[in-house]
């Protein structure tokens, strides 16, 4: 992530105003607006840390002079008594950037540590691990951005970057080659190159796009397979396609599904199901 993105910068900026309003009377009612001070960010909890350039560009966004020194990266395991970071400037400053800090940091880490678990997982396997659009809205950029740290891989970002054809649009559509060509149609007149994804339930739907998504479809989401049919849809598809298994997977019977060589598995728990981590913000 680019710490200047300007989605990134809209997204804090409205964070910081939501927290702030009219002004943070704890901190004007007490410390002269002039004072100067320090702060480290302390970690209490084991994981996989993540969101330090989402707290540098906080703070910059308040002041761009503050002075912010990271001491961890991200995608670094962190344990109980380390300190991410130290930030010294005005203290109206830092104690009005600490919640949006750490409320994205704690759930960003936690977001991380619970993909690296899946990761590590799957070690030795071809098999790799996805992310799903099962986000908290108007935080997607951060939560995607927590699942690369930890080392998983970003499915589509939203409805615009790939066209995913799934149950219902098979449905409306009035089958699987219907959908197929009438997508490939749409992206050869709007925007080439635009891939396509499609959703099987059965075997036959399988069947189906091995017939008719050959140099039109790029990749075959296997939804709600168990291990065993998955492997028979993969010796369907014959390595044509890409192949993603989706539906009930978790981390006691992931090993399960990667032992078939499918090449991607997607886990909506990598962010719905994640725990913040206990990260705080102390003056030093």
């Amino acid at each position: 992530m680019q710490p200047t993105n300007p989605s990134l910068d809209a997204l804090l900026t409205a964070a910081l105003s939501e927290d702030i309003g009219t002004g943070d009377h704890s901190t004007l009612c007490c410390i002269p607006p002039d004072a100067q001070g320090a702060a480290e960010l302390r970690v209490k909890q084991e994981g996989i840390l993540a969101g330090m350039e989402v707290a540098g560009r906080v703070f910059r966004l308040r002041d761009p002079g503050i002075s912010f020194l990271p001491q961890m990266q991200d995608g670094q395991r962190m344990f109980p008594g380390d300190v991410a970071f130290r930030v010294e400037g005005r203290v109206h400053d830092i104690l009005g950037c600490e919640r949006v800090v750490l409320n994205c940091m704690q759930r960003m880490s936690g977001i991380a540590t619970l993909t690296r678990t899946y990761v590590d997982k799957l070690t030795g396997y071809h098999t790799r691990i996805l992310d799903t659009r099962k986000t908290t809205p108007n935080f997607r950029l951060l939560e995607k951005e927590a699942v690369r740290i930890g080392g998983g891989t970003n499915h589509r970002f939203g409805l615009y970057d790939m066209i995913m054809l799934k149950d219902n649009h098979i449905d409306f559509a009035g089958g699987i080659p219907q959908a197929i060509e009438r997508a490939w149609e749409y992206v050869q007149r709007h925007q080439p190159g635009l891939k396509i994804e499609i959703e099987t339930r059965n075997l036959d739907e399988v069947q189906q796009v091995a017939q008719a998504g050959a140099g039109k479809v790029f990749r075959v989401m296997l939804d709600n397979f168990n291990p065993a049919m998955l492997g028979e849809g993969l010796r369907i598809l014959h390595g044509v396609f890409e192949t993603e298994a989706s539906g009930g997977i978790h981390l006691g019977n992931i090993l399960d599904y990667a032992a078939t060589g499918v090449d991607y598995v997607s886990v909506g728990a990598l962010i719905h199901q994640a725990r913040s981590l206990d990260l705080s913000l102390k003056a030093v």
